[in-house]
């Protein structure tokens, strides 16, 4: 929502994004989300956060339930912070990148030194005040070699909602930096935690992304934007009242209006918001129109399509390869989630609809049930 320490909306742009945000909602709309993000947002300060909690209450209609989410390193979060958070419902998402090692690559105070320690007392104090939140890794080339070690590094500090995140950053035309993970690296990541959380963490630990994978299997819409067959309904807020179509196309280009001179209706359903969210499915390349794994994966971000191909009108996802290893290695064991569900038994039931019985479990494995026992001793017997 914002960019830059410097900049932030004031408090009259406040009022008209809260107010424009809530008239915006269709009649009998019960819930209304907003999302606090973009730099650092708790540098706004406490009161500032106050007045968006009041004016929330100021415009919330009679019935309607209004909630928040915050996206935070964490840095600042005390026993302050955490009492308002909790006060008023706030979701938080902290970034931490795994273990200490990993996290203190990039994320470094204005002094130079890593902030794990930092981001660690601010989780602390989330748990401490009962504060729902959740975390958000980036996934890079320095970590995604190390996946286990980031998962229960991650899962060892009382985190039950994860989401991985990989870093794509454009380097000349067809290109991405060094730090940007490597296709293959992040399918490989990717997999080595779903094979982690299928013997020991299903139904207790909730990773966006297989979230959004189980949801497609069950023939449902992805639930984040990345694997939806359109996207166009993330967009950003700058400081100035301008209005992007997403978070990931803050460039002129993609400007679509602005706060102080159109309503978030006129906004949304424009022509031009509806012709970017459109354009996802349209721009797919012709490899990923004949995939076995489209329905999963959708064609990825748009903001990651960069890479040309011979005979392609389209530019095709710098992800592509991870992508389709990690979708296809996991359909199967979603497909028996599904069918172990529609029978109403837990998803953790599985391993008694895989159609390959050479992907069930060793018999000296861990049960997948969570038993404790083996294999042949638990449900292989």
């Amino acid at each position: 929502m914002f960019k830059g320490s410097k900049f932030h909306l004031s408090v009259e742009l406040l009022e008209i994004h809260i107010r424009g945000y809530i008239e915006s909602q269709p009649v009998g709309c019960q819930e209304v989300s907003f999302a606090w993000q973009g730099g650092e947002p708790t540098l706004l300060g406490l009161e500032y956060f106050r007045k968006i909690v009041a004016l929330q209450e100021k415009y919330r209609r009679p019935g309607m339930h209004i909630t928040n989410a915050l996206q935070t390193n964490g840095t600042r979060l005390d026993s302050q912070w955490c009492e308002f958070l909790k006060e008023f419902e706030f979701l938080v998402g902290i970034s931490i990148d795994g273990p200490e090692e990993f996290h203190n690559r990039y994320r470094k105070t204005k002094g130079g030194k890593g902030s794990y320690h930092l981001v660690k007392q601010g989780l602390d104090n989330l748990v401490k005040h009962g504060v729902e939140f959740n975390v958000l890794t980036v996934v890079q080339r320095h970590n995604a070699d190390h996946p286990l070690e980031v998962y229960r590094g991650l899962t060892e500090l009382g985190t039950q909602h994860l989401q991985f995140i990989p870093v794509v950053e454009r380097s000349g035309k067809n290109g991405a930096s060094e730090r940007s993970v490597l296709p293959n690296q992040y399918g490989r990541f990717m997999i080595s935690i779903f094979d982690e959380w299928l013997i020991n963490d299903v139904g207790k630990i909730y990773i966006q992304q297989f979230e959004s994978a189980l949801n497609s299997a069950m023939g449902h819409v992805a639930t984040i934007c990345v694997h939806a067959r359109e996207c166009g309904r993330a967009l950003a807020l700058e400081h100035n009242g301008d209005v992007f179509a997403c978070d990931h196309f803050v460039f002129d280009e993609y400007r679509i209006g602005n706060l102080q001179q159109q309503s978030y209706a006129e906004i949304v359903d424009g022509e031009d918001q509806m012709s970017f969210g459109h354009a996802k499915e349209k721009e797919l390349t012709d490899r990923c129109r004949r995939c076995e794994i489209r329905d999963y994966c959708n064609g990825g971000c748009p903001a990651h399509q960069f890479i040309r191909f011979q005979n392609e009108e389209f530019e095709h996802n710098y992800l592509c390869e991870g992508y389709l290893d990690f979708f296809k290695h996991v359909q199967p064991y979603l497909n028996a989630m599904v069918q172990a569900l529609k029978n109403k038994l837990p998803a953790t039931q599985y391993y008694r609809f895989l159609a390959d019985k050479k992907l069930r479990a060793g018999r000296n494995s861990p049960c997948p049930c969570g038993s404790g026992k083996k294999y042949k001793k638990c449900c292989g017997g």
